[in-house]
């Protein structure tokens, strides 16, 4: 075969590469590598940071949103002020002027009763009758003790007298006469034993027979015939009331206190009597200003011989007195009745509740009016929750658009 049959390679094409190797891969380099893991740091750091800020974030929020909604929500208002005027009205409570239940002083068995309720009785009137038989018995029993105490003294004095006249001529002797004197000072002493038990008893006795201590009207019966009767104070047997003049007890705010005098004509009305108006006197205070109420406890006198008021009744107690100075007028919903006095809620720095002490004067029992405790300035909370304290955080919400102030 000739040279010119072998294979030749082509123009152009590639040639075999057989056990040839893979390029080398070009290595990273120690700086770029840190440099990377602190970008991804960086980066991890950030996004936690961010994480982070978002919780806090959102538990601030939670937490602002709950304190508001636990704090009451309130409307305020500003009092409106009122014409200082010097009459007024206060309740009274109307009671007897004497007031007296009637107990037994012995016992037994009630033999009789004589007034029932609503009896008119003099001072001294018999009201009933206790049969006490063991009583009589030891009253007859001590009579007898007393007269043999007195025959033995009888004896003992003339004994003592005899022998006084003989050892003046030397007929006894110094010591029988002693004796003799001694025991007649002795018998002597036993009588006057026996008759105060004789008149302790007798006493006992009398004590059978109830008698009325004063002139009134009996309220109440709570005996009948036959019941058996203990002594002491177990067991009412009747109620007096003398009515013939009745007193009324009022509580005079403080702020008047100063404006009433002993003697001053107190006018009266009573709902039983539509229109109609009793004049009664201030005849005393108590001259001390009660620390809970801080009102002047006064008692006013009035005459009912006629018999046209009650005891136990409620009368309303017209006062006059000076000018106070200026008043405020408040709804009554908006008084708090709490132990240390009556109180008013009011809104101080934007959002804390304080409880002002007030006094009041003329309530139609819509409106209040303040005589004592506010200002034209004050933000007076309307009808408060009665949970609220003194300090507590309050929402305050304006009545005409519904929304809380400050954007709250």
């Amino acid at each position: 075969m000739s040279e010119t049959s072998k294979p030749t390679s082509q123009s152009g094409s590639q040639p075999a590469h057989h056990g040839d190797t893979a390029p080398e891969q070009k290595a990273i380099s120690p700086g770029k590598a840190l440099v990377g893991v602190g970008l991804f740091l960086v980066v991890a750091i950030l996004l936690a940071g961010y994480g982070i800020l978002r919780r806090k974030d959102a538990d601030k929020v939670l937490a602002d949103t709950t304190a508001e909604s636990a704090a009451p929500t309130v409307i305020v208002a500003q009092p409106v002020k009122g014409t200082p005027v010097d009459n007024f009205v206060l309740p009274g409570n109307v009671t007897a002027y004497t007031d007296s239940p009637i107990y037994a002083r012995t016992s037994g068995y009630l033999t009789r009763w004589y007034f029932d309720i609503g009896a008119q009785v003099k001072k001294g009137a018999l009201l009933c009758e206790i049969s006490s038989p063991e009583v009589d018995q030891q009253l007859a029993q001590a009579q007898g003790d007393l007269n043999t105490a007195e025959a033995t003294a009888n004896n003992a004095r003339i004994q003592a007298e005899r022998y006084s006249n003989l050892v003046q001529s030397n007929a006894v002797s110094r010591q029988d006469t002693d004796t003799y004197v001694n025991q007649a000072n002795a018998t002597a002493a036993a009588v006057r034993s026996a008759q105060a038990n004789v008149k302790r008893l007798e006493d006992l006795q009398a004590f059978e027979k109830v008698y009325a201590p004063f002139d009134g009207v009996v309220t109440a019966r709570n005996i009948d015939t036959g019941q058996l009767i203990d002594s002491g104070a177990g067991k009412e047997l009747f109620h007096m009331q003398a009515i013939q003049t009745l007193r009324v007890y009022a509580n005079l705010p403080q702020i008047y206190s100063a404006n009433v005098k002993r003697g001053q004509k107190i006018g009266l009305s009573f709902a039983e009597h539509a229109g109609k108006t009793f004049e009664g006197t201030l005849v005393r205070t108590a001259d001390s200003i009660d620390p809970v109420s801080r009102t002047l406890l006064v008692e006013v006198d009035v005459d009912n011989r006629a018999g046209e008021l009650l005891p136990g009744s409620l009368a309303e107690v017209h006062f006059k007195t000076l000018s106070a100075g200026p008043t405020f007028v408040i709804p009554s919903s908006a008084l708090l009745f709490r132990r240390e006095g009556l109180r008013v809620a009011t809104v101080v720095n934007g959002d804390v509740a304080h409880l002002t002490p007030v006094v009041i004067g003329e309530d139609d029992g819509a409106n209040v009016q303040i005589v004592s405790g506010l200002s034209a300035t004050d933000r007076v909370i309307q009808g408060p929750p009665d949970s609220l304290i003194e300090g507590e955080k309050v929402t305050v919400v304006n009545p005409s658009s519904g929304k809380s102030e400050g954007g709250k």
